[in-house]
């Protein structure tokens, strides 16, 4: 009677594989609508703080539990959102703005920079240490992700390198390369969302495993995932072009959707590009800039963004800043003026 019971089960199980959809399920998160849960005036347990875990939060919740009391469902659902920062390209005190409008970064305030710390702006030192001081502070919650600045040709020409060793000295430039080489190139999000500074890849078919295998401990090449990753840039029309920018590529919409159709993926978010309100959507949705160097290199007067992302739907929530004051420091003081190539 059991094993009757058993294949029973297993026919049934698969005829509704048989059937299913070939498309991929949706993840239960998505049928959740944790914004419009309302949490009854009786419930008096609980309660998260404007959408956060706090200690407080945990303490009232683990007594709540000791009484054998039920946590409400819409606390239960909510997940904290994470914030995703692009350039800042050592523009600080636009940095400690980010901070002061969305709160410093914490264990329920996570946050991600997406590469470009440092250059062109000449408070790069002050950037860099307290990024990297958040990192030693929250290393699972606080994500930097290495940009196309964060290598020693450009470190040379846009002004890193002569800023460090004007501040401090030679050796301490060189131990910053070190930690640079050390910085991861992507990042994925609940296995729906990729991060990266550059963007998608001068050929087709790189999977995330291949991503996972690049060794990256090292300056990067002149071609290659590895180099699409920090230097790609967008484009609106379909099929690859030769970037402008003298390395890697343009992706057009097309290439995007085969990637992320190959990787089960639902868009990519990058950076790389200056954009006037400081965010762009383009490839249908699927290929989000953020850029947050407001007034870039004070003279381009463009509005900065970061992101949030929550754990609920993953759908990306824009906001928008202008540049503050900073000392009298002009950008680029540090740079090297021979060497200078252009804006990238």
């Amino acid at each position: 009677m059991k094993y009757q019971e058993c294949n029973k089960i297993v026919k049934q199980k698969a005829f509704e594989r048989a059937i299913a959809s070939d498309e991929l399920k949706r993840s239960v998160v998505d049928s959740l609508d944790i914004e419009n849960m309302t949490i009854e005036d009786e419930y008096t347990g609980p309660k998260l703080e404007e959408g956060k875990v706090t200690l407080k939060f945990m303490k009232e919740l683990m007594d709540w539990f000791k009484d054998e009391k039920k946590l409400h469902r819409k606390c239960a659902y909510q997940t904290d959102k994470i914030t995703i920062c692009g350039d800042t390209h050592g523009q600080y005190y636009d940095l400690l703005n980010i901070f002061e409008l969305n709160g410093l970064p914490s264990l329920t305030n996570p946050y991600l920079f997406n590469g470009d710390f440092v250059d062109r702006g000449s408070f790069s030192v002050e950037v860099i240490l307290t990024l990297f001081g958040f990192k030693l502070l929250y290393p699972d919650h606080f994500h930097l992700l290495r940009g196309n600045h964060e290598t020693d040709n450009m470190n040379q020409m846009y002004g890193f390198e002569g800023e460090v060793k004007a501040k401090y000295t030679a050796q301490m430039f060189q131990l910053f390369s070190e930690v640079f080489q050390w910085l991861p190139l992507t990042l994925c999000i609940n296995s729906k969302v990729l991060v990266m500074h550059g963007g998608l890849f001068s050929e087709d078919g790189v999977t995330l495993d291949d991503l996972k295998k690049i060794d990256r401990n090292r300056q990067p090449p002149d071609s290659g995932p590895m180099c699409d990753l920090l230097w790609s840039d967008p484009q609106p029309q379909n099929g690859r072009s030769i970037s402008k920018r003298g390395v890697s590529c343009q992706f057009g919409p097309d290439v995007t959707q085969r990637f992320l159709e190959q990787n089960k993926l639902q868009y990519i978010i990058r950076s790389h590009e200056v954009k006037a309100e400081g965010y762009e959507i383009t490839h249908s949705g699927k290929c989000i800039t953020v850029f947050s160097a407001p007034n870039y290199c004070d003279q381009m007067g463009n509005k900065a963004a970061y992101i949030h992302l929550r754990g609920s739907d993953l759908k990306p929530e824009f906001h928008q800043f202008t540049a503050v004051p900073h000392p009298n420091v002009k950008p680029m003081v540090y740079a090297n003026s021979l060497l200078q190539l252009g804006m990238m």
